[in-house]
């Protein structure tokens, strides 16, 4: 009996010792889990810059100018006008015809012994013919007067006529009007006498020499004006630039010997 209650104590020791035991092992930790904090940026708000619109200049080009040139009685080129504001020889229908002039030879210049070239007129036919009422010493008060050729320059009826009559003179196979100027070979800008059929010619607006050149009615033009431009300006005497425009007027505006 006392054998049983010391066995009875010692198994309940053992239990004692057995739990005790078993509270004193390593205990099983279990960590709660850390909350990661979400870290949430503020929108950063991108400006919108509007630029302010770019205006385009509007350019207005200025209008140009179109001229339109007085046709000649014939129909053909027009005529070319001087640095005065007259027209060229080329005569207009509706300026004042001159006054106190009749076709006559008043002057005739004596012929030179250059050949002709394209573009000259034929010296027997055409010599060429002074107004006597220019003189140098008169140049002022006429060929260098601004309009002064318009009031000696011979009306249309009487210059278209004389064109027809010297085409077939000439032996022109174009029998065309308007393929011709009927020019002043010494030009009224340069003392040329009005209406003297020696002074006036159908003289080709278009033609040129052998190398290609053009010597037409247009070219002579430019030449009579750049030869009285040096007359007025004393640069160069009456007859000397009556003797250039004259029948060989080629060679000079050239210069071809």
């Amino acid at each position: 009996m006392r054998d049983r209650r010391w066995s009875v104590r010692l198994l309940a020791s053992l239990v004692t010792v057995a739990g005790l035991v078993a509270g004193c092992g390593p205990a099983t930790v279990t960590s709660s889990p850390v909350a990661t904090p979400t870290v949430t940026s503020p929108p950063v708000a991108t400006p919108t810059v509007t630029s302010p619109p770019v205006a385009t200049p509007t350019v207005t080009s200025s209008p140009v100018a179109t001229t339109t040139p007085t046709p000649s009685p014939g129909g053909g080129s027009p005529a070319v006008p001087d640095e005065t504001g007259d027209p060229g020889d080329e005569p207009v229908g509706s300026e004042t015809p001159a006054v106190g002039y009749t076709p006559g030879p008043t002057g005739a210049l004596a012929p030179t012994s250059m050949a002709r070239l394209p573009g000259e007129p034929d010296p027997a036919l055409t010599p060429g013919s002074l107004n006597p009422a220019v003189t140098q010493a008169k140049i002022g008060s006429t060929i260098c007067k601004s309009g002064w050729t318009a009031t000696v320059r011979p009306p249309a009826s009487y210059t278209n006529g004389l064109k027809a009559a010297q085409i077939i003179k000439y032996g022109y196979k174009d029998k065309s009007l308007a393929s011709y100027e009927e020019d002043h070979l010494i030009s009224l800008e340069l003392g040329g006498n009005p209406t003297d059929p020696k002074n006036l010619w159908p003289e080709p607006y278009t033609i040129t020499l052998t190398d290609g050149r053009r010597v037409g009615a247009h070219v002579k033009d430019a030449f009579e004006t750049k030869l009285k431009t040096e007359v007025c300006a004393g640069k160069m005497t009456l007859a000397e630039a009556q003797v250039e425009v004259g029948d060989h007027w080629v060679h000079y505006e050239f210069p071809i010997p």
